[in-house]
């Protein structure tokens, strides 16, 4: 996919977000009911679109700079990949917050942000090019900082960044593994 497709994709999906954070405040924040609340059966829904919500407009802000650009190195290749990555973080992630999160409501795409992150990290580990461990090296560097997010804050979903990392891990580890044989070589 070329890069200004690829990221048109990961704007239009910005912009959701967006428009999703338009309505809340427009209809009071009403679909914080729509959130991830662990351990509840209403909050199952949650997983799905938790990551599209958001507490507010400077909550927002802080997610979709880091999503538009490590959105876009992952859809670069290609929209099937992007899709499976993010299904694996928003679904694995999503579910072990709803498992282990503490009781409240969790929103915004900071978990997704996490997990594009660490599977960007992973990829250079289990696909080996130069490429992706200078992708890695990129983001390492310019988001290194996102490592702070896995500290315990208050009012802060430090397990939603914590999960949507290790899915992120998880989904280098399945898409990108290469099977091991069953038979050692000479």
């Amino acid at each position: 996919m070329d890069a200004l497709k690829g990221f048109k994709t990961i704007a239009g999906l910005a912009l959701l977000m967006v428009a999703l954070q338009l309505l809340n405040v427009a209809t009071g924040y009403s679909l914080m009911a729509f959130g991830l609340v662990p351990r509840t059966l209403h909050g199952l829904f949650g997983i799905l679109t938790s990551p599209f919500l958001h507490a507010s407009f400077a909550h927002l802000s802080a997610n979709l700079i880091a999503f538009l650009v490590l959105g876009t190195l992952v859809i670069l290749d290609g929209l099937h990949r992007f899709i499976a990555v993010s299904a694996i973080v928003i679904l694995l992630g999503g579910a072990l917050v709803w498992l282990f999160g503490f009781a409240g409501i969790h929103v915004g795409a900071s978990g997704w942000v996490f997990g594009l992150w660490a599977y960007l990290l992973a990829r250079a580990w289990f696909h080996r090019s130069w490429s992706n461990l200078i992708t890695a090296g990129v983001v390492a560097v310019l988001y290194g900082g996102l490592i702070l997010g896995f500290l315990p804050r208050q009012g802060v979903s430090f397990e939603g960044h914590l999960f949507g990392a290790f899915a992120g891990f998880i989904a280098a580890k399945v898409l990108l593994s290469a099977p091991r044989s069953r038979f050692n070589a000479g």
